[in-house]
């Protein structure tokens, strides 16, 4: 068990729109809330002329910085920039994604500290896991090291890849990649499991992805039997939609088109976002933006019968993926024990009544936090991974599945797959081909993902070259292909002739991927920002300190003691900097922790005097 002051492991929600950060404490779950108080960050980067934010403070700017606010980071990871998805978002975007200049990777330009920047989806990624260890060191008051990352079940392989990239730049050893609705399903199984096995719908629409899928948990065992879903779909599509019409209706209004105005679309948006909420326990909304554009305001209502309309090929897209999971399972609906809801955009009234519908008036699991269950059950996950938790955390057996069939290329451009969807993981499966020419002496393995039965249509995940194989007639030489994948979902593949010996393989990667040496210089820049920000808080700290004793209200109730006090720690933290001015991060908060612990009970007390 680890102590305070011991480094812990944690378990984070990575999202789309908001990230959420738990660890397992005191026999249970805590979900760790962040420095504005509040249990879920939004996953926001923001640059300026002077610093970089994350969380709150980069939203609460959004709407006068919107060109250098980033968001929906996870959108683009893991994605080529010729990705039909990433060319389609790019739209929507204030912000500026451009092609990196020698691969197929899109690259976040932003203006910081009066240059022009780029960086990856894995960087800007990274800072947000970054913000969510800082919230956590802060809270456990220890350090955090270890970490078990969710993400969408049907993210592809390089997804997971760069999503466990981001985890390492930020500093952070990634024990396991985890789905997200298999977190919801331990976090369900750990709170409302029994000793009856019950096959439970897990339905996890967020602002970004939508996974489902059908679990049986018995006491603590959770077995995932089937996934489906959508790696692109939540309520920010919903936004979208909102954004659009509006945009429509002003140019209708007033002869004005303000689609190529990235701030008034950021005004309008953040505005569609709250009304989209409002629309949840209410029946209708008004958005007053004044001087939207060009000194225009936008005055204007919208009903939740007109939210519902503008959206209802996204919930039926939702519902239809459901009824795939459902036909996957081989499961009737009738047996499904209890539909889960998680995600914050399971909250719209409509969703739910489809899919209670769609179960033949079914009432809906509620009693789970939407917003927390993913970091609750990666919580425990990372727990027992580190042998942390008590004895219920340990007993916790884990069965997850596969989203994709995989496999290579066959001859005629069919798709010879190795390991079909929902196959359970970790797994190995072997399968013996041979050469279509005579005296072939090399084959190319192309690996792909996906359902079809070419490999037009399905996802070219990597390739590699097996040589030395010694000239025969086609069909003689015995080629042996494994596929292995591991419980992150992460897939090795090797190729050997069978005859010699000879032997290749390849951990499956996308061009994009970022190298070793990339991945360790975004650390060292990553380490940096985080020096240069806890020095300056604490200059800031100290700034602010020296302003209060100066000020003549508090002055005059210092006592000559506790001025003294004050004086001596300040003096001896700007001698300490002058000292160490290689010091850092953690350094820099442990100087700041001693000043708080001086100066704190001394103000707290002038003021309850008042």
């Amino acid at each position: 068990m680890a102590e305070n002051g011991e480094a812990r492991a944690i378990g984070i929600d990575l999202g789309t729109t908001y990230s959420c950060a738990a660890v397992w404490k005191h026999g249970h779950v805590e979900i760790i809330p962040n420095d504005r108080g509040n249990r879920t960050t939004p996953s926001y980067v923001a640059f300026t002329r002077t610093e970089r934010l994350v969380g709150n403070a980069a939203k609460d700017q959004v709407a006068l910085n919107p060109t250098n606010t980033v968001f929906d980071a996870k959108r683009l990871i893991g994605r080529k920039f010729s990705d039909p998805m990433v060319t389609s978002d790019m739209k929507l975007w204030p912000f500026k994604v451009i092609p990196h200049p020698n691969i197929d990777k899109p690259m976040i330009e932003v203006s910081y500290k009066g240059e022009k920047r780029q960086f990856s989806a894995e960087e800007i990624s990274s800072m947000v896991l970054s913000k969510m260890k800082d919230v956590a060191e802060a809270y456990l008051g220890s350090s955090v090291k270890n970490v078990v990352i969710t993400v969408p079940a049907y993210f592809n392989d390089s997804q997971r890849r760069a999503t466990k990239d981001a985890g390492n730049i930020a500093g952070l050893n990634v024990v396991r990649i985890i789905n997200e609705p298999t977190a919801a399903a331990i976090a369900y199984g750990l709170d409302k499991g029994g000793s009856v096995a019950k096959n439970v719908l897990i339905f996890d629409l967020g602002g970004g992805t939508f996974d489902v899928c059908v679990a049986t948990i018995e006491a603590d065992i959770v077995e995932v039997r089937v996934t489906a879903g959508d790696a692109h779909l939540g309520g920010q599509d919903f936004n979208n939609r909102m954004v659009n019409h509006f945009v429509q209706e002003f140019k209708r209004i007033n002869d004005v088109d303000i689609s190529g105005n990235r701030r008034a679309l950021r005004r309008l948006r953040a505005a569609c976002e709250r009304a989209k909420r409002i629309l949840s326990s209410a029946s209708e909304t008004t958005l007053d933006i004044d001087s939207l554009f060009e000194g225009i305001d936008l005055f204007s209502t919208i009903t939740r019968v007109e939210f519902e309309k503008l959206n209802m090929d996204l919930f039926r897209k939702c519902i239809k993926q459901v009824e795939k999971c459902l036909c996957d399972a081989k499961m009737d609906k009738s047996n499904v024990d209890e539909v889960v809801l998680v995600g914050g955009s399971t909250r719209i009234p409509k969703m739910q009544q489809m899919l209670k519908d769609l179960f033949d008036g079914k009432e809906l699991c509620k009693t789970i936090n939407p917003d927390e269950a993913v970091a609750y059950g990666a919580a425990v996950l990372a727990a027992k991974l580190s042998g942390e938790g008590n004895e219920k955390v340990e007993s916790v057996v884990l069965m997850d599945v596969t989203p994709f069939s995989l496999g290579i290329r066959g001859v005629e451009g069919q798709m010879e797959v190795l390991i079909p969807k929902n196959t359970p993981i970790p797994t190995t499966s072997e399968e013996i081909f041979t050469t279509c020419a005579d005296n072939q002496t090399s084959v190319e393995i192309k690996v792909y993902e996906g359902e079809k039965t070419t490999i037009r249509g399905n996802n070219l995940l990597g390739k590699f070259e097996l040589k030395g194989i010694p000239p025969a007639p086609r069909g003689i030489p015995g080629i042996n292909v494994c596929f292995d994948i591991d419980a992150d979902g992460i897939m090795n593949v090797s190729a050997e002739d069978m005859a010699t010996g000879v032997k290749n393989e390849i951990t499956i990667d996308y061009k994009g991927r970022l190298s070793q040496e990339e991945i360790r210089k975004m650390m060292q820049g990553l380490e940096k920002e985080r020096k240069a920000e806890a020095k300056n808080g604490l200059k800031k700290y100290m700034y602010n300190m020296f302003k209060a004793i100066e000020y003549d209200k508090i002055a005059a109730k210092l006592t000559a003691d506790d001025m003294k006090t004050i004086n001596d720690a300040l003096m001896s933290t700007i001698q300490w900097l002058v000292s160490n001015k290689s010091a850092e991060a953690d350094d820099f908060k442990h100087k700041m922790k001693e000043l708080e612990r001086v100066y704190n009970p001394i103000i707290t007390k002038i003021y309850e005097e008042d």
